[in-house]
């Protein structure tokens, strides 16, 4: 299992980069804090019978650069009735300029470490090429390739897509979710929608759209995704409707609160 980037919800969280030189944006990305409410989907034969969940997410807009936190707890229940408690813990605080992004991820099953990764990745110019330094796994340095963006970036480049009538775009993307430097990502856009009525006020206003993101392994050049993730993005970076899979099952969320905050400077 891996953290999402709405990145970077990193979300992450988004070919060729016109997005990543364009004008500014008619709607700018939102320092907001969200909940979500995780409930099975679907299940695929595997041992997971049921699951549940939350996730929190927070972006903090701190003058320079952008700091995400994302908490992800789920309850899974096996074909034997047994219950399993699973959390990931996923922190980044990227750069406005795109060059650096700092990360941090961590994994439990039944408070157990399962999984951990931590250091610091830079870019030499918008789009790469550069390197990420570990600190977990200690002394492990990846090159990432001339492409690669990171997790708001990534954002930012397929809500700069959808609003200029894109349908597909495909990059390469460093989030600090593994060890194995930057992975393929390609994005499906489907209906960027004019303004609808929703509950949620601070979204009413904005056009949205239905986001596909499919995550590949580079190093071993897999035809399958490793992971997929499908949700409605409004123009502001705020999601809904989420739709994470995990192969043997898939989760969806739905968003339970919402607040959208201040930056944290004058």
């Amino acid at each position: 299992m891996r953290g999402l980037a709405l990145k970077a919800l990193v979300a992450a969280i988004s070919i060729a980069l016109p997005a990543l030189a364009a004008p500014a944006r008619a709607v700018e990305l939102a320092a907001h804090e969200a909940t979500y409410k995780l409930s099975l989907e679907t299940a695929r034969g595997g041992d997971i019978t049921s699951a549940s969940g939350t996730m929190t997410y927070q972006v903090i807009d701190a003058c320079d650069g952008w700091a995400v936190r994302q908490r992800l707890q789920m309850k899974l229940t096996n074909q034997d009735g047994q219950d399993i408690d699973m959390v990931s813990d996923y922190t980044t605080y990227e750069g406005k300029d795109g060059l650096s992004l700092r990360f941090r991820m961590r994994q439990t099953t039944e408070q157990a470490v399962t999984s951990e990764v931590s250091g610091d990745a830079t870019l030499t110019k918008t789009g790469g090429p550069g390197t990420v330094t570990y600190t977990l796994p200690e002394g492990l340095t990846k090159e990432l390739p001339a492409g690669t963006v990171f997790p708001t970036a990534h954002t930012e480049a397929f809500l700069d897509a959808a609003a200029a009538g894109k349908k597909f775009i495909a990059l390469p993307l460093f989030d600090g979710t593994g060890p194995n430097g930057a992975q393929d990502s390609s994005v499906v856009i489907t209906g960027w929608d004019q303004p609808a009525e929703t509950k949620w006020a601070p979204l009413a206003a904005l056009p949205s759209g239905r986001v596909r993101i499919a995550f590949f392994d580079r190093e071993q050049g897999k035809q399958q995704p490793d992971y997929e993730v499908s949700m409605r993005y409004y123009a502001n970076g705020v999601a809904d409707a989420l739709s994470m899979d995990f192969g043997d099952f898939v989760m969806g969320g739905s968003l339970e609160t919402l607040k959208i905050t201040k930056p944290g400077c004058s």
